[in-house]
């Protein structure tokens, strides 16, 4: 497998759902779809992510990934940015309660931190980083960042999306983001801008292919 050539099938080093539709809805746009599979399917173990930035954490999940089910590998880590925290919870916003904290309980924990923090100081962002590798040996792997600006409402609003999603403000839409339907929250979102960066490599490497 080269970087030149696109595979049928890719593992995500995540059993989440939510990013798992996400990431299959935006590669259903190729014109030789790819199917993302998830690496629960294939008993991946969880690695620790003892990186320190989303970067490092998302190659480690990706090698990982990778090294036990023998597939090219995806992987993002993403999470939260709040000012007013200085940046927190950053890397560790799927764990900002605890170890396997539920997402209700790191939203909860994330606005009772900002419970005297008025709406003008609320200022946050969504970081992901995206990380792609043939293999699990591979030495250059292709990482993709996406950000969205926003801010942190007083309550969640919303049911769609997942994690912070409803209580995250997206000014230009006058909406949290679990209030977005899927199309759209693609579009703007930190991990749609980070995956259609990666799928224009994709499909360049799709045209390479049907040209050779």
């Amino acid at each position: 497998m080269t970087k030149s050539s696109l595979p049928p099938q890719i593992v995500l080093a995540s059993g989440n759902s939510g990013k798992l539709r996400e990431m299959n809805q935006i590669f259903s746009a190729l014109p030789m779809p790819i199917k993302a599979l998830p690496q629960t399917q294939f008993s991946v173990p969880d690695v620790e992510e003892s990186g320190l930035s989303f970067v490092e954490n998302a190659i480690i999940k990706a090698r990982n990934a990778a090294k036990f089910t023998a597939l090219p590998a995806l992987a993002d880590d993403s999470g939260i940015e709040v000012d007013a925290l200085q940046g927190q919870p950053g890397i560790y916003s799927a764990r900002f309660a605890g170890e396997n904290a539920t997402d209700q309980a790191n939203l909860q924990k994330l606005l009772d931190k900002l419970n005297d923090i008025p709406e003008s100081r609320r200022t946050a962002r969504f970081q992901c980083l995206v990380v792609y590798l043939t293999h699990e040996n591979d030495p250059t792997p292709l990482i993709f960042q996406g950000t969205w600006e926003g801010r942190i409402l007083f309550e969640p609003k919303g049911n769609n999306g997942f994690g912070y999603d409803p209580v995250f403000l997206v000014p230009q839409q006058n909406c949290s983001a679990a209030e977005l339907d899927s199309t759209t929250k693609n579009k703007l979102s930190h991990r749609g801008q980070a995956l259609a960066k990666l799928l224009s490599v994709f499909r360049a490497m799709e045209l390479d292919r049907m040209n050779t």
